[in-house]
């Protein structure tokens, strides 16, 4: 499969851009899906240890992907702990 792609791009050199743009868009999909699974509060692996990690979250700790005008250090505790 990989030799019928290497002759089309080398055939048609105009495909290169177009498998750059692909690759790098599969890479950082899989790169998001990955910090999703792997920081985000509400995702759960280990149940027996830790079975509510979102609990366990400061007031100050950030945990959306980007926060335009929103500066997590200066907030202050507002819920009762459990």
């Amino acid at each position: 499969m990989f030799a019928v792609v290497r002759k089309q791009l080398r055939s048609h050199p105009s495909l290169i851009p177009l498998f750059i743009f692909i690759g790098g868009g599969a890479t950082m999909s899989m790169l998001y899906l990955a910090r999703l699974g792997l920081r985000n509060p509400d995702v759960c692996w280990d149940k027996k240890n830790n079975p509510e990690p979102w609990n366990k979250l400061g007031p100050n700790d950030q945990y959306k992907f980007y926060a335009v005008n929103m500066d997590y250090s200066k907030l202050k505790k507002d819920r009762p702990d459990f």
